[in-house]
């Protein structure tokens, strides 16, 4: 009888306490061994998030710290395999609905979109994405990015995040594989550059003045900027902005765990817990679903064969010389760098002399004055504008 007694006090003070936070406790486990900070960084960042938002209950993972006995704590020996086990046992039997990681092993096809504070004007940004891979593929990889990273902020609230792709090779050929599905209805919308010639493709100028919603970019890329955002005041040993590398996102994938990295500070890594229990609440595997399925809706699968590396030329095909020179005085832009030599040799095919080059914004094709408008008419038909 003791015992029943025990389970209802114990079942009606979590309601009481649900009911004065405003709801029930969205449980984050969070690993407390191998900061380079040491586990009381850790386990302070517990602490911080907690009193920033009182329906969270952070439980932490890892050897008992002295000092915060006032915290949950699933034990374990003080070995990093240890803790390890214990937080995907924990998250397998749903005693946390979501995890911070220092580390994960996440298979092919999931990635992490993380969260940084634009310094121009302390506006957060996402980032897609920060660990991981959603494909091995990396044109690919950022078109899928693009997808994961909406249903990331649709979880944290934003229906119609503002898009861009920032200014890494391949950047024009997304753009235009995102604005492809747009046309046949995939509800991405567009942000604009701060520059004065505007368009989707970002600068670095658009990353600190936080000109987007989402900027997708590619994994590697994606890691250094949120080191560079989240650790540029302190030298690079301490991270102290933002919300870390992001929780996990990919097709099917049922698990919210988001990483830092050893050099998080208390509060990156406060960040990343209320960040975590944020996009569970926002149900964010379900996100992921309905926005893969819109894509699918509108195409994604001829997008992603479109972007598929192409088969060297065969050694039958004939040679494609340039027309005699001409001064070029004009110059086409918004053209792919893996894409600007065939764009170049596509005029050839048509009698135009053409000239691939590097101008200040990215790569140009320059053309004769008298020929612009045709060779701008050819591109567009062969897919390069």
């Amino acid at each position: 009888m003791t015992d029943k007694r025990g389970l209802i006090a114990e079942a009606l003070e979590e309601l009481v306490q649900a009911a004065k936070s405003g709801g029930p406790k969205v449980r984050v486990g969070l690993m407390a061994r191998g900061s380079e900070h040491g586990p009381a960084e850790l386990a302070r960042a517990a602490r911080s998030a907690q009193a920033q938002d009182p329906r969270l209950a952070v439980v932490l993972i890892g050897p008992r710290l002295e000092g915060f006995e006032d915290l949950e704590w699933i034990e374990t020996p003080d070995c990093e395999a240890d803790v390890a086990q214990a937080l995907e046992t924990a998250l397998a039997e749903g005693r946390v609905e979501g995890a911070v990681a220092l580390h994960y092993p996440f298979p092919l096809g999931v990635t992490t979109v993380g969260r940084v504070v634009t310094p121009g004007k302390g506006k957060p940004l996402i980032l897609a994405s920060t660990t991981g891979a959603s494909s091995s593929q990396r044109l690919e990889a950022m078109v899928r990015n693009a997808i994961l990273g909406r249903a990331v902020a649709r979880s944290l609230g934003m229906e119609d995040p503002t898009v861009g792709v920032l200014n890494v090779d391949g950047a024009q050929l997304v753009v235009r594989a995102l604005g492809r599905l747009a046309e046949r209805g995939y509800p991405i919308r567009f942000g604009e550059s701060v520059r004065a010639d505007g368009g989707a493709v970002l600068r670095g100028n658009d990353l600190l003045a936080g000109a987007v919603d989402l900027c997708v970019t590619d994994t590697l890329t994606g890691n250094v900027l949120v080191k560079l955002f989240s650790a540029f005041t302190t030298g690079g040993s301490y991270e102290a902005s933002g919300w870390g590398y992001g929780p996990s996102v990919g097709e099917g994938w049922p698990k919210v765990v988001s990483i830092i990295s050893r050099a998080s500070g208390e509060p990156v890594v406060a960040g990343a817990l209320l960040y975590t229990a944020s996009v569970v609440r926002g149900k964010l595997p379900e996100r992921v679903a309905e926005e893969i399925g819109a894509a699918k809706a509108s195409g994604l699968e001829e997008v992603l064969v479109s972007l598929a590396p192409k088969p060297a030329a065969g050694t039958g095909e004939a040679e494609v010389s340039a027309p005699p020179k001409e001064p070029t005085e004009e110059e086409i832009h918004g053209i792919d760098v893996l894409s600007v030599d065939d764009a170049t040799r596509e005029l050839w095919k048509a009698g135009i002399y053409a000239e691939s080059a590097m101008g200040c914004t990215g790569p140009v094709v320059k053309v004769p004055r008298k020929d612009l408008e045709r060779a701008e008419g050819i591109l567009k038909s062969a897919g390069y504008l």
